[in-house]
């Protein structure tokens, strides 16, 4: 776990990029029961004005503070997660979509031990959350 004095705002504590395929949204799909077409079929999302498959938000959202989660070495540290959703994550068939997560440290809070971690999730360059923010509990 990390040592919160050795803490600074503006440290990066984590950077990840993730491959999402479309094999990923049909388990995951199996797991929350999400089976909206528009995270299977290109002919559905297009008829909604997506440009493609998409990945599901909560998905999203999952894989973005698994860094954070890793780093602070225990999910249970991990007391508030919250993020914007700006933009999709358009899954090609073939090459899939790649995310890219930097966390950093936000501000902290000595009295509470507590560090708020800033996420910056990317894909092809623009920001699909926005506001991404984990507050993590840190031992005394």
């Amino acid at each position: 776990m990390p040592d919160f004095d050795s803490l600074t705002v503006g440290d990066v504590v984590a950077e990840r990029v993730t491959a999402i395929s479309r094999d990923s949204l049909v388990r995951y799909a199996g797991a929350s029961g999400d089976f909206n077409p528009i995270h299977y079929r290109d002919d559905i999302a297009k008829s909604v004005g997506l440009p493609g498959v998409i990945a599901h938000g909560m998905l999203t959202m999952g894989l973005a503070v698994q860094p954070v989660v890793d780093w602070a070495g225990d999910p249970s540290a991990v007391t508030d997660y919250q993020v914007r959703f700006t933009r999709p994550v358009v899954v090609d068939p073939a090459e899939g979509a790649s995310v890219s997560i930097t966390a950093k440290v936000g501000q902290l809070d000595a009295e509470a031990h507590v560090a708020r971690i800033d996420l910056t999730v990317t894909f092809n360059g623009d920001t699909v959350l926005g506001k991404a923010q984990v507050r993590v509990t840190l031992p005394r």
